[in-house]
Protein backbone atom coordinates (compact mmCIF):
# COMPACT_ATOMS: atom_id res chain seq x y z
CA UNK A 1 0.00 0.00 0.00
CA UNK A 2 1.75 3.27 -0.85
CA UNK A 3 0.36 7.00 -1.71
CA UNK A 4 0.50 8.41 -4.58
CA UNK A 5 0.81 12.25 -6.55
CA UNK A 6 0.62 13.41 -9.88
CA UNK A 7 0.48 17.15 -11.11
CA UNK A 8 -0.34 17.98 -14.67
CA UNK A 9 -0.20 21.69 -15.71
CA UNK A 10 -2.25 20.95 -19.00
CA UNK A 11 -3.78 24.26 -19.93
CA UNK A 12 -1.26 26.41 -22.12
CA UNK A 13 -1.42 29.40 -19.21
CA UNK A 14 -0.80 26.83 -16.29
CA UNK A 15 2.60 27.89 -14.20
CA UNK A 16 4.70 25.15 -14.16
CA UNK A 17 4.73 22.95 -11.52
CA UNK A 18 7.21 23.52 -8.75
CA UNK A 19 9.12 20.58 -7.35
CA UNK A 20 8.31 22.00 -3.81
CA UNK A 21 4.43 21.48 -3.89
CA UNK A 22 5.34 18.01 -5.36
CA UNK A 23 7.31 16.88 -2.48
CA UNK A 24 4.97 18.23 0.26
CA UNK A 25 2.19 16.13 -0.96
CA UNK A 26 4.54 13.40 -0.86
CA UNK A 27 5.72 13.83 2.55
CA UNK A 28 2.37 14.22 3.95
CA UNK A 29 2.35 10.66 2.85
CA UNK A 30 5.13 9.01 4.50
CA UNK A 31 3.25 6.96 6.94
CA UNK A 32 1.07 5.19 3.40
CA UNK A 33 4.61 4.28 2.38
CA UNK A 34 7.69 4.47 4.69
CA UNK A 35 9.88 2.08 2.90
CA UNK A 36 10.93 4.57 0.13
CA UNK A 37 9.56 7.17 -1.70
CA UNK A 38 10.47 9.06 -5.28
CA UNK A 39 9.53 11.89 -7.52
CA UNK A 40 10.02 12.99 -11.38
CA UNK A 41 9.09 15.89 -13.20
CA UNK A 42 9.62 16.59 -16.68
CA UNK A 43 11.84 19.32 -18.34
CA UNK A 44 9.25 21.55 -18.92
CA UNK A 45 7.89 21.29 -15.56
CA UNK A 46 4.54 20.52 -16.57
CA UNK A 47 3.92 16.75 -15.44
CA UNK A 48 5.03 15.41 -12.44
CA UNK A 49 4.53 12.02 -10.92
CA UNK A 50 5.64 11.05 -7.02
CA UNK A 51 5.14 7.92 -4.75
CA UNK A 52 5.31 6.74 -1.34
CA UNK A 53 6.14 3.09 -1.19
CA UNK A 54 5.16 0.41 1.20
CA UNK A 55 7.08 -2.74 -0.08
CA UNK A 56 4.30 -6.08 -0.29
CA UNK A 57 4.99 -7.19 -3.96
CA UNK A 58 8.97 -7.47 -5.12
CA UNK A 59 10.50 -5.83 -2.37
CA UNK A 60 13.79 -5.01 -4.19
CA UNK A 61 14.69 -1.71 -5.14
CA UNK A 62 13.35 -2.48 -8.89
CA UNK A 63 10.02 -2.07 -8.34
CA UNK A 64 10.27 1.72 -7.10
CA UNK A 65 8.60 4.07 -8.53
CA UNK A 66 7.92 6.22 -10.03
CA UNK A 67 8.48 3.47 -12.71
CA UNK A 68 9.66 4.54 -16.12
CA UNK A 69 9.81 2.04 -19.29
CA UNK A 70 10.55 1.93 -22.60
CA UNK A 71 7.55 1.46 -24.71
CA UNK A 72 7.64 -2.05 -26.53
CA UNK A 73 8.55 -0.04 -30.05
CA UNK A 74 11.56 1.33 -28.53
CA UNK A 75 10.27 5.14 -27.75
CA UNK A 76 12.57 5.83 -24.63
CA UNK A 77 11.11 6.64 -21.20
CA UNK A 78 7.61 7.06 -22.83
CA UNK A 79 5.76 5.58 -19.80
CA UNK A 80 5.74 6.40 -15.99
CA UNK A 81 3.16 5.12 -13.03
CA UNK A 82 2.81 5.85 -9.67
CA UNK A 83 0.27 3.42 -8.54
CA UNK A 84 -0.40 1.88 -5.06
CA UNK A 85 -2.61 -0.72 -4.40
CA UNK A 86 -2.41 -4.51 -4.73
CA UNK A 87 -3.31 -6.35 -8.03
CA UNK A 88 -4.20 -9.72 -6.95
CA UNK A 89 -4.16 -11.41 -10.70
CA UNK A 90 -1.31 -9.80 -11.59
CA UNK A 91 0.73 -13.45 -12.12
CA UNK A 92 -1.83 -14.30 -14.77
CA UNK A 93 -1.95 -11.09 -16.44
CA UNK A 94 1.81 -11.02 -16.76
CA UNK A 95 1.82 -14.77 -17.83
CA UNK A 96 -0.62 -13.67 -21.09
CA UNK A 97 1.53 -10.78 -21.97
CA UNK A 98 4.65 -13.26 -21.97
CA UNK A 99 3.03 -15.08 -24.33
CA UNK A 100 2.32 -12.03 -26.68
CA UNK A 101 6.27 -11.29 -26.55
CA UNK A 102 6.38 -8.73 -23.61
CA UNK A 103 9.34 -9.58 -21.05
CA UNK A 104 9.73 -7.91 -17.93
CA UNK A 105 12.46 -6.96 -15.88
CA UNK A 106 11.06 -6.97 -12.23
CA UNK A 107 8.57 -9.45 -10.20
CA UNK A 108 6.41 -6.38 -9.72
CA UNK A 109 2.75 -6.02 -10.40
CA UNK A 110 3.44 -2.14 -11.49
CA UNK A 111 5.33 -3.06 -13.72
CA UNK A 112 2.22 -5.21 -16.00
CA UNK A 113 0.20 -2.31 -15.23
CA UNK A 114 2.16 -0.29 -17.85
CA UNK A 115 2.26 -3.55 -20.03
CA UNK A 116 -1.43 -3.96 -20.00
CA UNK A 117 -1.74 0.06 -20.20
CA UNK A 118 0.45 0.01 -23.31
CA UNK A 119 -1.69 -2.74 -24.75
CA UNK A 120 -5.31 -1.61 -23.69
CA UNK A 121 -5.28 1.67 -22.86
CA UNK A 122 -8.44 2.92 -20.46
CA UNK A 123 -9.82 -1.03 -21.08
CA UNK A 124 -6.89 -1.99 -19.15
CA UNK A 125 -8.70 -1.02 -15.36
CA UNK A 126 -11.68 -3.80 -15.86
CA UNK A 127 -9.40 -6.65 -16.23
CA UNK A 128 -7.69 -5.94 -12.27
CA UNK A 129 -8.88 -7.77 -9.54
CA UNK A 130 -7.29 -5.58 -6.42
CA UNK A 131 -7.68 -2.55 -5.17
CA UNK A 132 -5.96 -0.23 -6.49
CA UNK A 133 -5.36 3.90 -7.55
CA UNK A 134 -3.04 4.82 -10.36
CA UNK A 135 -1.28 7.50 -11.99
CA UNK A 136 0.18 6.53 -15.64
CA UNK A 137 2.10 9.24 -17.73
CA UNK A 138 1.93 8.63 -21.62
CA UNK A 139 4.72 11.28 -23.00
CA UNK A 140 3.96 10.16 -26.80
CA UNK A 141 0.19 11.04 -26.33
CA UNK A 142 1.05 14.15 -23.96
CA UNK A 143 -1.67 12.60 -21.61
CA UNK A 144 -2.05 11.34 -17.99
CA UNK A 145 -4.33 8.40 -17.18
CA UNK A 146 -5.43 8.25 -14.08
CA UNK A 147 -8.07 4.90 -12.42
CA UNK A 148 -9.73 4.11 -9.04
CA UNK A 149 -10.98 0.73 -8.10
CA UNK A 150 -14.10 -0.85 -8.58
CA UNK A 151 -15.65 -0.70 -5.19
CA UNK A 152 -13.58 2.40 -4.32
CA UNK A 153 -12.00 0.68 -1.52
CA UNK A 154 -8.47 2.96 -2.24
CA UNK A 155 -9.22 6.47 -2.15
CA UNK A 156 -8.08 8.90 -5.17
CA UNK A 157 -8.69 13.00 -4.71
CA UNK A 158 -8.40 15.61 -7.66
CA UNK A 159 -8.30 18.88 -7.33
CA UNK A 160 -8.69 20.85 -11.18
CA UNK A 161 -8.65 24.36 -11.22
CA UNK A 162 -9.04 24.54 -15.03
CA UNK A 163 -5.69 24.99 -15.69
CA UNK A 164 -3.78 22.30 -13.47
CA UNK A 165 -4.94 19.09 -12.29
CA UNK A 166 -3.92 17.99 -9.06
CA UNK A 167 -4.21 14.08 -7.89
CA UNK A 168 -2.99 12.73 -4.53
CA UNK A 169 -4.62 9.23 -2.41
CA UNK A 170 -5.35 11.92 0.56
CA UNK A 171 -6.92 15.31 0.86
CA UNK A 172 -4.59 16.76 3.44
CA UNK A 173 -1.98 15.79 1.47
CA UNK A 174 -3.18 18.19 -1.54
CA UNK A 175 -3.99 20.44 1.17
CA UNK A 176 -0.21 20.61 2.34
CA UNK A 177 1.04 21.25 -1.20
CA UNK A 178 -0.22 24.56 -1.04
CA UNK A 179 -2.34 25.21 -4.33
CA UNK A 180 -5.82 23.04 -3.52
CA UNK A 181 -8.55 24.09 -0.61
CA UNK A 182 -8.36 27.48 -1.86
CA UNK A 183 -11.82 27.52 -3.19
CA UNK A 184 -13.36 27.60 0.57
CA UNK A 185 -15.67 24.81 2.01
CA UNK A 186 -18.21 22.42 0.43
CA UNK A 187 -21.68 22.87 1.97
CA UNK A 188 -22.64 19.46 0.28
CA UNK A 189 -19.20 17.94 2.22
CA UNK A 190 -20.22 19.50 5.54
CA UNK A 191 -24.24 18.53 5.49
CA UNK A 192 -23.12 15.27 4.28
CA UNK A 193 -20.87 14.82 7.39
CA UNK A 194 -23.66 15.57 9.98
CA UNK A 195 -26.00 13.78 8.31
CA UNK A 196 -24.34 10.13 7.58
CA UNK A 197 -21.22 10.64 10.05
CA UNK A 198 -18.98 10.29 6.86
CA UNK A 199 -18.58 13.11 3.89
CA UNK A 200 -20.55 11.03 0.93
CA UNK A 201 -18.66 11.01 -2.45
CA UNK A 202 -17.38 12.76 -4.61
CA UNK A 203 -17.02 15.23 -1.57
CA UNK A 204 -14.87 16.24 0.44
CA UNK A 205 -14.82 19.44 3.25
CA UNK A 206 -12.94 21.39 -0.16
CA UNK A 207 -15.07 22.91 -2.70
CA UNK A 208 -12.57 22.42 -5.29
CA UNK A 209 -11.45 19.07 -4.04
CA UNK A 210 -13.57 15.71 -5.02
CA UNK A 211 -12.94 11.99 -5.16
CA UNK A 212 -12.64 10.09 -8.03
CA UNK A 213 -15.42 7.65 -8.77
CA UNK A 214 -14.64 4.46 -8.01
CA UNK A 215 -14.70 2.25 -10.94
CA UNK A 216 -13.65 4.71 -13.14
CA UNK A 217 -10.99 6.19 -14.98
CA UNK A 218 -10.30 9.87 -16.35
CA UNK A 219 -7.52 10.51 -18.94
CA UNK A 220 -6.33 14.46 -19.60
CA UNK A 221 -4.27 15.33 -22.47
CA UNK A 222 -1.92 18.23 -23.14
CA UNK A 223 -4.45 21.28 -23.59
CA UNK A 224 -7.09 19.77 -21.11
CA UNK A 225 -9.54 17.67 -23.33
CA UNK A 226 -10.45 14.59 -21.08
CA UNK A 227 -12.26 11.39 -21.61
CA UNK A 228 -13.69 9.63 -18.50
CA UNK A 229 -14.78 5.89 -18.37
CA UNK A 230 -17.11 3.83 -16.25
CA UNK A 231 -15.92 0.25 -16.07
CA UNK A 232 -18.00 -0.80 -12.94
CA UNK A 233 -20.95 0.10 -11.50
CA UNK A 234 -22.73 -1.13 -8.53
CA UNK A 235 -26.00 -0.48 -9.18
CA UNK A 236 -25.74 -1.44 -13.05
CA UNK A 237 -24.09 -4.89 -11.87
CA UNK A 238 -27.09 -5.45 -9.91
CA UNK A 239 -29.60 -4.09 -12.43
CA UNK A 240 -28.02 -6.14 -15.42
CA UNK A 241 -27.50 -9.80 -13.59
CA UNK A 242 -29.60 -12.62 -15.01
CA UNK A 243 -32.65 -13.23 -13.04
CA UNK A 244 -31.77 -16.48 -12.82
CA UNK A 245 -28.35 -17.37 -10.81
CA UNK A 246 -26.18 -19.96 -11.77
CA UNK A 247 -25.54 -22.82 -9.62
CA UNK A 248 -22.62 -21.57 -6.96
CA UNK A 249 -20.32 -23.11 -5.07
CA UNK A 250 -20.10 -20.54 -2.28
CA UNK A 251 -17.40 -22.33 -0.69
CA UNK A 252 -15.29 -22.18 -3.75
CA UNK A 253 -15.86 -18.66 -4.23
CA UNK A 254 -14.34 -17.70 -0.86
CA UNK A 255 -11.83 -19.49 -1.50
CA UNK A 256 -10.54 -18.22 -4.29
CA UNK A 257 -10.88 -14.59 -3.18
CA UNK A 258 -9.20 -15.81 0.03
CA UNK A 259 -6.22 -16.92 -1.85
CA UNK A 260 -6.31 -13.86 -4.36
CA UNK A 261 -5.84 -12.00 -1.22
CA UNK A 262 -2.67 -13.50 0.42
CA UNK A 263 -0.71 -12.64 -2.68
CA UNK A 264 2.16 -11.10 -1.35
CA UNK A 265 6.18 -11.49 -0.41
CA UNK A 266 5.45 -10.14 3.09
CA UNK A 267 3.54 -11.94 5.82
CA UNK A 268 -0.52 -11.66 5.90
CA UNK A 269 -2.55 -11.97 9.23
CA UNK A 270 -6.14 -11.64 9.80
CA UNK A 271 -8.21 -9.11 11.92
CA UNK A 272 -10.71 -11.75 14.12
CA UNK A 273 -13.45 -10.50 16.38
CA UNK A 274 -16.27 -12.94 17.44
CA UNK A 275 -18.12 -12.23 13.93
CA UNK A 276 -19.36 -14.31 11.30
CA UNK A 277 -17.25 -12.54 8.72
CA UNK A 278 -13.67 -12.68 10.80
CA UNK A 279 -14.19 -15.95 11.99
CA UNK A 280 -14.77 -17.45 9.02
CA UNK A 281 -11.68 -16.20 6.89
CA UNK A 282 -10.06 -17.10 9.55
CA UNK A 283 -11.08 -20.65 9.07
CA UNK A 284 -10.77 -20.46 5.20
CA UNK A 285 -7.23 -19.39 6.07
CA UNK A 286 -6.55 -22.05 8.07
CA UNK A 287 -7.11 -24.64 5.55
CA UNK A 288 -5.89 -22.70 2.46
CA UNK A 289 -2.72 -21.81 3.67
CA UNK A 290 0.43 -23.34 4.74
CA UNK A 291 2.41 -22.33 7.55
CA UNK A 292 1.24 -19.93 10.54
CA UNK A 293 -1.75 -18.14 10.15
CA UNK A 294 -1.86 -14.92 12.47
CA UNK A 295 -4.77 -13.16 14.15
CA UNK A 296 -5.17 -10.37 15.68
CA UNK A 297 -8.14 -9.27 18.43
CA UNK A 298 -9.10 -5.92 19.98
CA UNK A 299 -11.04 -5.68 23.29
CA UNK A 300 -11.68 -2.91 25.80
CA UNK A 301 -11.46 -2.63 29.34
CA UNK A 302 -14.81 -1.27 30.27
CA UNK A 303 -16.25 -4.57 28.24
CA UNK A 304 -14.56 -7.59 30.14
CA UNK A 305 -16.62 -9.93 31.83
CA UNK A 306 -19.58 -8.06 29.67
CA UNK A 307 -21.96 -9.81 26.57
CA UNK A 308 -20.34 -6.83 24.38
CA UNK A 309 -16.83 -8.53 25.09
CA UNK A 310 -15.32 -10.14 21.66
CA UNK A 311 -12.17 -11.48 23.12
CA UNK A 312 -13.22 -14.78 24.62
CA UNK A 313 -14.76 -15.98 21.45
CA UNK A 314 -12.34 -15.02 19.27
CA UNK A 315 -9.78 -16.30 21.35
CA UNK A 316 -11.66 -19.62 21.03
CA UNK A 317 -11.40 -19.33 17.33
CA UNK A 318 -8.14 -18.79 17.70
CA UNK A 319 -7.25 -21.83 19.84
CA UNK A 320 -9.63 -23.71 17.34
CA UNK A 321 -7.95 -23.34 14.14
CA UNK A 322 -4.43 -23.07 15.94
CA UNK A 323 -3.46 -19.80 14.73
CA UNK A 324 -0.82 -17.35 16.64
CA UNK A 325 -2.84 -15.14 18.25
CA UNK A 326 -2.23 -11.74 19.55
CA UNK A 327 -4.93 -9.75 21.86
CA UNK A 328 -4.75 -6.60 23.05
CA UNK A 329 -6.96 -4.58 25.34
CA UNK A 330 -7.81 -0.74 25.59
CA UNK A 331 -9.19 1.38 28.45
CA UNK A 332 -9.60 5.09 27.82
CA UNK A 333 -6.00 6.41 28.74
CA UNK A 334 -5.15 4.33 25.59
CA UNK A 335 -7.97 6.90 23.74
CA UNK A 336 -6.74 10.07 25.32
CA UNK A 337 -2.72 9.38 24.85
CA UNK A 338 -4.04 8.75 21.07
CA UNK A 339 -6.27 10.82 20.08
CA UNK A 340 -4.45 13.84 18.66
CA UNK A 341 -2.69 11.37 16.31
CA UNK A 342 -6.05 9.74 15.06
CA UNK A 343 -7.56 13.01 14.21
CA UNK A 344 -4.43 14.07 12.53
CA UNK A 345 -4.59 10.38 10.81
CA UNK A 346 -8.22 10.72 9.76
CA UNK A 347 -7.84 11.84 6.41
CA UNK A 348 -11.57 13.29 6.98
CA UNK A 349 -14.04 13.41 9.26
CA UNK A 350 -15.53 10.11 10.59
CA UNK A 351 -17.57 9.06 13.23
CA UNK A 352 -16.16 5.67 13.17
CA UNK A 353 -12.73 4.10 12.40
CA UNK A 354 -11.55 4.18 16.01
CA UNK A 355 -11.74 0.63 16.66
CA UNK A 356 -10.08 0.06 13.37
CA UNK A 357 -6.82 2.89 14.28
CA UNK A 358 -6.06 0.27 17.44
CA UNK A 359 -6.57 -2.95 15.94
CA UNK A 360 -4.28 -2.16 13.33
CA UNK A 361 -1.64 -0.62 15.64
CA UNK A 362 -1.71 -4.23 17.34
CA UNK A 363 -1.16 -6.08 13.93
CA UNK A 364 1.99 -3.17 12.95
CA UNK A 365 3.47 -3.54 16.20
CA UNK A 366 3.64 -7.33 15.72
CA UNK A 367 5.31 -6.83 12.83
CA UNK A 368 2.96 -7.50 10.11
CA UNK A 369 2.55 -5.27 6.79
CA UNK A 370 -0.41 -7.15 5.99
CA UNK A 371 -3.78 -7.86 6.88
CA UNK A 372 -7.15 -9.23 6.06
CA UNK A 373 -10.61 -7.63 7.19
CA UNK A 374 -14.03 -9.25 6.96
CA UNK A 375 -15.38 -5.84 6.12
CA UNK A 376 -18.19 -5.87 3.53
CA UNK A 377 -19.58 -9.67 5.12
CA UNK A 378 -22.48 -7.49 5.82
CA UNK A 379 -23.73 -5.81 2.38
CA UNK A 380 -22.53 -8.75 0.85
CA UNK A 381 -24.37 -11.11 2.98
CA UNK A 382 -27.38 -8.98 4.21
CA UNK A 383 -26.12 -9.21 7.57
CA UNK A 384 -27.35 -5.86 8.57
CA UNK A 385 -31.24 -5.13 10.21
CA UNK A 386 -31.40 -2.43 6.81
CA UNK A 387 -31.76 -5.22 4.59
CA UNK A 388 -35.19 -6.19 6.04
CA UNK A 389 -36.29 -2.97 8.06
CA UNK A 390 -35.58 -0.53 5.01
CA UNK A 391 -37.75 -1.95 2.59
CA UNK A 392 -40.67 -2.49 4.45
CA UNK A 393 -40.68 0.66 5.68
CA UNK A 394 -40.54 1.97 2.13
CA UNK A 395 -43.01 -0.92 0.51
CA UNK A 396 -45.78 -0.15 2.51
CA UNK A 397 -45.50 3.46 3.52
CA UNK A 398 -44.94 4.54 -0.26
CA UNK A 399 -48.13 2.78 -1.14
CA UNK A 400 -50.07 5.59 0.61
CA UNK A 401 -50.63 8.58 -1.85
CA UNK A 402 -49.55 11.74 -0.82
CA UNK A 403 -47.69 10.51 2.48
CA UNK A 404 -44.66 12.55 2.23
CA UNK A 405 -47.08 15.79 2.16
CA UNK A 406 -48.74 14.15 5.06
CA UNK A 407 -45.96 13.84 6.91
CA UNK A 408 -44.17 16.57 6.58
CA UNK A 409 -47.37 18.42 8.20
CA UNK A 410 -47.12 16.18 10.74
CA UNK A 411 -43.18 16.62 11.88
CA UNK A 412 -43.56 20.19 11.71
CA UNK A 413 -46.87 19.99 14.40
CA UNK A 414 -45.35 16.81 16.53
CA UNK A 415 -41.57 16.93 16.09
CA UNK A 416 -40.48 19.70 19.16
CA UNK A 417 -42.36 17.24 21.49
CA UNK A 418 -40.99 13.66 19.79
CA UNK A 419 -37.64 14.96 19.68
CA UNK A 420 -38.02 16.10 23.10
CA UNK A 421 -39.16 12.72 24.20
CA UNK A 422 -37.18 10.20 21.65
CA UNK A 423 -35.26 9.79 18.47
CA UNK A 424 -35.83 12.67 16.21
CA UNK A 425 -36.23 10.06 13.19
CA UNK A 426 -39.42 9.46 15.08
CA UNK A 427 -40.87 12.60 13.86
CA UNK A 428 -39.78 12.00 10.16
CA UNK A 429 -41.07 8.56 9.62
CA UNK A 430 -44.26 9.53 7.49
CA UNK A 431 -42.68 12.34 5.63
CA UNK A 432 -39.20 10.13 4.54
CA UNK A 433 -40.66 6.77 4.95
CA UNK A 434 -41.89 5.96 1.74
CA UNK A 435 -39.14 5.73 -0.41
CA UNK A 436 -35.99 3.83 -0.41
CA UNK A 437 -33.74 6.65 -0.15
CA UNK A 438 -35.80 8.35 2.97
CA UNK A 439 -36.27 5.16 4.82
CA UNK A 440 -32.33 4.73 4.33
CA UNK A 441 -31.50 8.32 5.51
CA UNK A 442 -34.06 7.11 8.18
CA UNK A 443 -32.19 4.00 9.44
CA UNK A 444 -28.40 5.16 8.66
CA UNK A 445 -28.96 9.02 8.87
CA UNK A 446 -26.98 10.59 12.31
CA UNK A 447 -28.57 14.09 12.32
CA UNK A 448 -32.15 14.35 10.60
CA UNK A 449 -32.23 16.97 7.69
CA UNK A 450 -34.52 19.53 9.76
CA UNK A 451 -31.65 19.66 12.03
CA UNK A 452 -29.24 20.58 10.13
CA UNK A 453 -29.63 24.38 10.87
CA UNK A 454 -28.94 23.64 14.16
CA UNK A 455 -25.33 22.16 14.21
CA UNK A 456 -24.12 24.10 11.76
CA UNK A 457 -24.31 27.88 10.01
CA UNK A 458 -28.16 27.80 8.32
CA UNK A 459 -26.92 28.61 5.35
CA UNK A 460 -24.01 26.21 4.51
CA UNK A 461 -26.87 23.88 5.99
CA UNK A 462 -29.73 25.10 3.00
CA UNK A 463 -26.98 24.94 0.39
CA UNK A 464 -25.57 21.65 1.10
CA UNK A 465 -28.86 19.89 1.83
CA UNK A 466 -29.97 21.01 -1.88
CA UNK A 467 -26.07 20.81 -3.26
CA UNK A 468 -26.14 17.23 -2.23
CA UNK A 469 -29.92 15.75 -2.82
CA UNK A 470 -28.93 12.76 -0.89
CA UNK A 471 -32.79 11.30 -1.12
CA UNK A 472 -32.91 12.11 -4.38
CA UNK A 473 -29.48 10.68 -5.50
CA UNK A 474 -30.09 7.37 -3.20
CA UNK A 475 -33.48 6.84 -5.09
CA UNK A 476 -31.99 7.15 -8.14
CA UNK A 477 -29.08 4.46 -7.43
CA UNK A 478 -31.50 1.90 -6.57
CA UNK A 479 -33.37 2.39 -10.09
CA UNK A 480 -33.32 -0.71 -12.46
CA UNK A 481 -32.73 -3.26 -9.51
CA UNK A 482 -35.47 -4.93 -9.09
CA UNK A 483 -35.54 -7.21 -5.37
CA UNK A 484 -35.43 -4.89 -2.85
CA UNK A 485 -32.68 -6.44 -1.09
CA UNK A 486 -31.00 -5.59 -4.44
CA UNK A 487 -31.67 -1.93 -3.84
CA UNK A 488 -30.16 -1.91 -0.31
CA UNK A 489 -27.14 -4.13 -1.62
CA UNK A 490 -26.34 -1.26 -3.67
CA UNK A 491 -27.30 1.50 -0.86
CA UNK A 492 -24.91 -0.13 1.39
CA UNK A 493 -21.96 -0.80 -0.51
CA UNK A 494 -22.61 2.39 -2.60
CA UNK A 495 -23.31 4.88 0.67
CA UNK A 496 -21.83 3.17 4.02
CA UNK A 497 -19.38 0.53 3.01
CA UNK A 498 -17.91 2.63 0.53
CA UNK A 499 -17.92 6.08 2.51
CA UNK A 500 -17.52 5.08 6.06
CA UNK A 501 -16.26 1.58 6.47
CA UNK A 502 -13.60 1.25 3.54
CA UNK A 503 -12.08 4.89 3.97
CA UNK A 504 -11.84 3.87 7.61
CA UNK A 505 -9.69 0.86 6.92
CA UNK A 506 -7.48 3.30 4.63
CA UNK A 507 -6.75 5.91 7.35
CA UNK A 508 -6.59 3.76 10.42
CA UNK A 509 -4.45 1.54 8.33
CA UNK A 510 -2.09 3.97 7.06
CA UNK A 511 -1.87 5.54 10.41
CA UNK A 512 0.55 2.63 10.83
CA UNK A 513 1.81 1.76 7.66
CA UNK A 514 -0.57 -1.40 7.64
CA UNK A 515 -2.35 -2.83 4.30
CA UNK A 516 -6.17 -3.97 5.04
CA UNK A 517 -7.18 -5.78 2.36
CA UNK A 518 -10.65 -6.73 2.20
CA UNK A 519 -11.53 -10.87 0.81
CA UNK A 520 -15.35 -9.88 0.70
CA UNK A 521 -15.29 -6.60 -1.23
CA UNK A 522 -14.36 -8.35 -4.28
CA UNK A 523 -15.40 -7.74 -8.09
CA UNK A 524 -15.64 -12.07 -8.99
CA UNK A 525 -16.87 -12.90 -5.77
CA UNK A 526 -19.65 -10.24 -6.07
CA UNK A 527 -20.29 -11.24 -9.52
CA UNK A 528 -20.48 -15.33 -9.12
CA UNK A 529 -23.11 -13.86 -6.08
CA UNK A 530 -25.45 -11.53 -7.92
CA UNK A 531 -28.26 -11.08 -8.09
CA UNK A 532 -29.50 -13.31 -5.44
CA UNK A 533 -27.11 -13.38 -2.90
CA UNK A 534 -26.65 -15.91 -0.08
CA UNK A 535 -26.95 -15.07 3.55
CA UNK A 536 -24.30 -15.23 6.42
CA UNK A 537 -25.29 -18.31 7.66
CA UNK A 538 -24.56 -19.51 4.24
CA UNK A 539 -21.07 -17.86 4.60
CA UNK A 540 -20.51 -19.40 8.09
CA UNK A 541 -21.40 -22.98 7.32
CA UNK A 542 -18.53 -23.02 4.25
CA UNK A 543 -15.67 -23.98 6.34
CA UNK A 544 -14.41 -27.70 5.89
CA UNK A 545 -13.29 -27.15 9.73
CA UNK A 546 -16.76 -26.04 11.11
CA UNK A 547 -17.08 -22.67 13.18
CA UNK A 548 -17.75 -23.42 16.55
CA UNK A 549 -21.21 -23.55 18.20
CA UNK A 550 -20.84 -20.27 19.72
CA UNK A 551 -20.29 -18.65 16.95
CA UNK A 552 -22.62 -19.98 14.42
CA UNK A 553 -25.46 -19.47 17.35
CA UNK A 554 -24.90 -16.03 18.96
CA UNK A 555 -27.04 -13.60 17.61
CA UNK A 556 -25.66 -10.64 15.62
CA UNK A 557 -24.53 -7.67 17.88
CA UNK A 558 -22.62 -5.51 16.25
CA UNK A 559 -19.33 -4.16 17.28
CA UNK A 560 -19.08 -1.49 20.04
CA UNK A 561 -16.12 1.30 20.82
CA UNK A 562 -17.27 2.90 24.12
CA UNK A 563 -16.21 6.39 22.36
CA UNK A 564 -19.19 8.05 23.30
CA UNK A 565 -18.47 7.07 26.81
CA UNK A 566 -14.75 8.20 26.75
CA UNK A 567 -15.28 11.88 24.82
CA UNK A 568 -18.16 12.27 27.69
CA UNK A 569 -15.68 11.57 30.31
CA UNK A 570 -12.95 13.70 28.65
CA UNK A 571 -15.19 16.72 28.83
CA UNK A 572 -16.78 16.64 25.65
CA UNK A 573 -19.69 18.49 24.70
CA UNK A 574 -22.42 16.25 24.53
CA UNK A 575 -25.50 18.05 26.03
CA UNK A 576 -28.81 16.36 24.30
CA UNK A 577 -26.62 15.14 21.72
CA UNK A 578 -27.49 11.21 21.32
CA UNK A 579 -25.54 8.82 20.20
CA UNK A 580 -22.37 9.58 18.38
CA UNK A 581 -23.45 13.14 17.87
CA UNK A 582 -21.25 14.94 20.17
CA UNK A 583 -17.70 13.08 18.94
CA UNK A 584 -19.26 13.93 15.29
CA UNK A 585 -19.02 17.91 16.66
CA UNK A 586 -15.91 16.71 18.57
CA UNK A 587 -14.17 15.55 15.22
CA UNK A 588 -15.54 18.37 12.40
CA UNK A 589 -14.08 20.61 14.87
CA UNK A 590 -10.62 19.64 14.76
CA UNK A 591 -10.35 20.41 10.37
CA UNK A 592 -8.97 23.20 9.58
CA UNK A 593 -11.88 24.29 6.59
Amino acid sequence: MCGITALFAYHTDAPPVAVSELLAVNQAMLRRGPDGGGHWIDDTSRIALAHRRLAIIDLSTDAAQPMVRDSLAGEAERFRITYNGEIYNFRALRAELETQGVTFTTQSDTEVLVRLYERDGADMAGQLRGMFTLAIWDAKAESLFIARDPFGIKPLYVADDGRTLRVASQVKALLAGGHAGKAGPDPAGHAGFYLFGSVPEPHTLYADIKALAPGTTLTVEKGGKRRETTFFNVQNALATAPAEAAEIDLRELLLDSLRHHFVADVPVGVFLSAGLDSTTLTALAAEAQSGDIRTFTLGFEEFEGTPKDEVPLAEAVSAHYGTRHLTERIAKLHFDSALPDILHAMDQPSVDGVNTYFVSRVAAHGGLKVVLSGLGGDELFGGYDTFRQVPRLAETLGAVPGIGAIGKLFRHVTGPLISAMASPKYAGLLELGGSYGGAYLLRRGMFMPWELPDVMDPDMARAGWEQLQPIARMNAGVEGIAAPQGKIHALEMAWYMRNQLLRDADWAGMAHSLEIRVPLVDPVLFAGLAPKFASKRDMAITPATPLPDAILNRPKSGFFVPVERWVQESGGQQGSARGLRGWARKVLATQNV
